[in-house]
């Protein structure tokens, strides 16, 4: 199936730049070194994606100096950054910060924070609690002033702009006035961090329900980690593929025997029905949860298989069949287990 089918001009355009920029400076040595770095990332990339591309621009709002694109360009972004394993603030701070700030509709929140996300700035959202969970915050509100915990924050010993989510609402916090401690992760591409509160000032952002904005900006990351899930089961499928045709046994190449052929061929459509599941999502046809949790559990299975269709090999911290399957498994995780989503659609759909 061709990732560029139905696809406008423009998104091909997008999709293309983004691809051809990754492939010249995010191959697999590139992004070893990134995650050494001192950000877990290249912020020299991050500065290109940003100015030749525009990609952290692509959910703001034109008035607010961005492009105001919709779901489906995100996806084609972060799916690039799948494959790749590139490691970015795009997911935490371009995709959910920006929307977020957009969907709280708080103008001269809008006009003070969103150019800057546009311009390549880290924004990170202290959202989830201890156990992972995404909904009201994890941290307390005493009148103007923030105490408590938030975990697993992308991106969140770098931000430039903190918002922490606080009994239903949204807060702007100065990080100086925040400890913020970088997590250690089994997924080295991924970086969350640990935001702590100690009675530190906060000015509240949009109203004080602010339910439905977390959920619209929820619901938009989790379509774009979608897609960039499939991103990432497609490169490791196509290595193992690749793999499959090198390797020899019984002085045959191991992909001419018929079982792998199958079990690969399988891993082949579950890709697929995973790529339309993304898609439909950001098209607005499925709901998200139905895509978080297809597409969790797809890559999640191709990358094991992968891993038990590579060998000893697999595991190795040469070979990078180890660095797809530390993903898959941490990004199950994040914004939600695919059960937690499968709870959800059973709510909403009753």
């Amino acid at each position: 199936m061709s990732t560029t089918a139905g696809l406008t001009d423009e998104q091909r355009s997008l999709q293309g730049a983004v691809r051809a920029l990754l492939a010249k400076r995010s191959d697999s040595a590139a992004v070893r070194r990134a995650v050494q770095e001192p950000g877990g990332y290249d912020a020299t990339l991050w500065k290109v994606l940003c100015e030749q591309i525009g990609v952290a621009a692509l959910a703001v709002p034109e008035r607010f100096g961005g492009v105001g694109v919709g779901r489906r360009e995100l996806q084609l972004v972060t799916e690039e950054l799948g494959r790749t394993l590139t490691p970015s603030p795009m997911l935490g701070s371009a995709v959910l910060a920006a929307t977020l700030l957009t969907e709280l509709d708080d103008d001269a929140a809008s006009e003070r924070l969103l150019p800057r996300i546009a311009e390549g700035a880290i924004a990170a959202v202290a959202w989830a609690d201890q156990a992972g969970r995404w909904a009201d915050g994890a941290i307390g509100v005493d009148g103007r002033t923030l105490t408590g915990d938030a975990h697993f924050v992308l991106d969140g010993d770098l931000a430039d702009v903190l918002l922490v989510v606080a009994d239903s609402a949204v807060h702007e916090v100065d990080p100086a006035d925040a400890e913020l401690v970088h997590t250690p992760t089994m997924d080295l591409t991924r970086r969350l961090a640990h935001v702590r509160l100690d009675g530190a000032p906060g000015n509240r952002i949009g109203p004080a329900d602010a339910r439905p904005a977390l959920r619209a900006a929820l619901d938009t990351a989790v379509v774009a980690l979608a897609a960039e899930q499939v991103g990432a089961a497609a490169a490791i499928l196509e290595l193992t593929v690749a793999y499959s045709k090198v390797r020899h046994q019984f002085g045959r190449p191991i992909g001419s025997f018929q079982a792998l052929k199958h079990r690969m061929a399988d891993l082949h459509v579950l890709l697929e029905a995973a790529r339309s599941a993304a898609y439909a999502a950001g098209n607005g046809t499925l709901h998200p949860s139905a895509a978080k949790a297809y597409c969790s559990e797809a890559f999640q299975t191709i990358a094991g298989e992968a891993i038990q269709l590579h060998g000893g090999i697999a595991i190795t911290w040469e070979h990078d069949a180890h660095l797809y399957f530390k993903r898959a498994h941490g990004s199950a995780a994040l914004f939600g287990t695919p059960a937690d989503h499968l709870r959800r659609l059973e709510r909403e759909t009753e």
